[in-house]
């Protein structure tokens, strides 16, 4: 029997190699059985982003599950799924393992079109808070990518044996699941969103002063904001294999210039369906708009959007769109702009408010049916 050290410098460089060879986009041949050509015409097809950032983190749980049979890895990793809901797993990592980590990471931020340097994206947590008791009574857990919805989910046990588990039906044994640092993907990629509808002719810019006519003196200077003070969404799209969600709105209008306008909100405290969350966050800034409506979409990041392709396929569509004299709403063209495959998990549709005023000063349900806003006019005052 090799020495303990040697036992587990193997085991963790065989699951990097795994990760490496996976990411790769090459196929492991099972035990006593020789992997298929793909036929020519599915080698030709370019991969999509789902399928790009899918196939990483389904390589980094294999590989994470199989350097779970070195003892030190294994300890190390339950005890920081024990004590924190979200683990950066590549730094959890070391040697050549967390090696083929970073790389993934590098391949899911150029998929979604993000840069390099936004950092660690894969993380690692427990699947649901009712399997703490298993694993802390030693109950061996499979590795999971949360990389579906609906659709069976794949978990791998250390030996490398797949198993079929239900997202929608918590499992009892414990579960890692390997997904992607939402809250720093999504500030990553709405500074992208921003960028590039701006690049595509789209204005997300910093507001403009509001024009003097708006202002009730000269003391008074400010802007005309809608504020929201209560929000709920009855349905957030997650199964137990996602988590939280991760939840932006994109308000549009048109500018003072006439043109279609489309400002990102990210809204980082909305996790959890049923929950009443009182943010008091400004929603739409009423001095960036020719008209005192505005529209709001709003929607939940999947782990897979490309937010440079998001924003090209909104502006494909918005620039089309001209001011008629008249308020013209602007959801449907959002929603259209949408290729129709980025429907499956990515990204998901939450919900929609149609023609937000700027006195609007009470509830407001969305168009869905999924989600409500208790909306305030708000006054933001100049120093």
């Amino acid at each position: 029997m090799r020495p303990r050290h040697l036992r587990r410098r193997g085991a963790l460089a065989a699951a990097a190699t795994t990760l490496a060879v996976l990411c790769a986009g090459q196929t492991l041949a099972a035990p006593r059985a020789a992997a298929a050509p793909a036929p020519a015409a599915a080698r030709e097809v370019r991969t999509s982003t789902a399928s790009e950032v899918r196939t990483a983190q389904d390589a980094a749980a294999r590989a994470i599950a199989g350097a779970l049979t070195d003892p030190a890895w294994r300890a190390r990793v339950r005890q920081a799924a024990l004590t924190s809901d979200e683990i950066p797993v590549t730094a959890l990592a070391d040697g050549a393992l967390r090696a083929a980590l970073a790389a993934a990471d590098r391949r899911i931020a150029a998929a979604k079109g993000l840069a390099s340097d936004v950092g660690p994206l894969l993380s690692l947590r427990l699947g649901d808070p009712s399997m703490r008791g298993a694993l802390t009574a030693g109950t061996a857990p499979w590795v999971a990518a949360a990389t579906s919805d609906d659709g069976p989910v794949t978990a791998y046990d250390g030996k490398g044996r797949t198993h079929t588990l239900d997202a929608r039906a918590t499992p009892a044994r414990p579960v890692y699941v390997v997904d992607i640092d939402g809250s720093r993907a999504l500030a990553a990629g709405l500074d992208v969103l921003h960028e590039e509808l701006a690049r595509q002719g789209v204005r997300s810019a910093d507001p403009a002063p509001e024009p003097t006519r708006a202002r009730a003196s000269a003391a008074a200077a400010g802007f005309w904001t809608t504020r929201i003070s209560a929000v709920s969404l009855s349905d957030d799209q997650e199964p137990w294999i996602k988590g939280d969600a991760e939840i932006y709105t994109l308000v549009t209008g048109f500018g003072h210039d006439g043109k279609v306008r489309v400002d990102p909100v990210d809204m980082p405290y909305l996790d959890n369906d049923g929950t009443v969350y009182r943010p008091r966050q400004i929603l739409v800034n009423w001095s960036s708009y020719k008209y005192s409506l505005a529209d709001a979409v709003m929607m939940e990041e999947d782990g897979s959007t490309n937010y440079r392709d998001l924003a090209k396929a909104i502006a494909a569509v918005l620039l089309t769109v001209t001011d008629q004299g008249a308020y013209i709403p602007l959801v449907n063209a959002v929603l259209d702009a949408i290729p129709d495959d980025w429907w499956t998990d990515d990204p998901d549709y939450v919900d929609s408010w149609y023609t937000l005023a700027r006195t609007d000063d009470g509830t407001r349900y969305g168009a869905r049916g999924n989600g409500w806003m208790t909306l305030e006019p708000y006054f933001v005052q100049e120093l």
